[in-house]
């Protein structure tokens, strides 16, 4: 039970302001169809963290602080660039919907690599040994965070600025992959 608590309450925590979601967020004025976008996020984020579980449970002793920070700002640089490029249509995002829930699985499971929820999970299945623990408390903390954004966004759709918020989503990412580059650079040089 400890391991569930504690993973929960520290995903719930770090999710809020995360890239994910950001994400959501950025979902929910697209499609404007909440619950396919929560069933996509749940569904991503139980293979996402089984297996990040899974990692940290097979590879505890060589997970060390320097590696998941640089592997952190690395996928967070590149995710702030990523955001950065346009659609084909110039900068809106497909919204045609026509399966919301496997655009939000697709798409949120390749967010979450790398994120810090997922590095959380990893971290605390290696210490817990607990896959099925960390794993319920993480997706159920995720969802928790992200599920009043997904109903907000919905309800605010029509005025959201689509362009600024992936910029500003962009600069954020960029912001926290820089902040993730100075730890691994001193804990690599330390």
């Amino acid at each position: 039970m400890e391991a569930f608590l504690v993973t929960f309450g520290a995903v719930a925590i770090a999710e809020i302001g995360d890239r994910t979601q950001l994400l959501a967020l950025m979902l929910a004025a697209c499609y404007r169809k909440p619950w396919p976008i929560l069933a996509g996020i749940v569904a991503a984020t139980l293979v996402n963290h089984l297996a990040a579980g899974a990692v940290g449970i097979l590879l505890a002793d060589w997970l060390k602080p320097r590696v998941l920070d640089t592997v952190v700002a690395v996928s967070l640089l590149v995710m702030a660039g990523w955001t950065l490029i346009p659609d084909k249509d110039g900068g809106k995002p497909d919204c045609s919907a026509r399966n919301v829930f496997l655009a939000t699985l697709w798409i949120f499971f390749m967010t979450e690599i790398g994120d810090k929820t997922q590095i959380v999970t990893t971290t605390l299945a290696a210490g817990y040994h607990s896959l099925v623990a960390v794993v319920a408390g993480s997706t159920l903390g995720l969802l928790i965070a992200d599920a009043p954004v997904v109903f907000l966004g919905n309800a605010f759709a029509g005025r959201l600025p689509l362009k600024t918020i992936r910029y500003v989503a962009a600069a954020i990412f960029a912001g926290l992959g820089i902040v993730f580059a100075v730890r691994a650079s001193m804990a690599w040089s330390g």
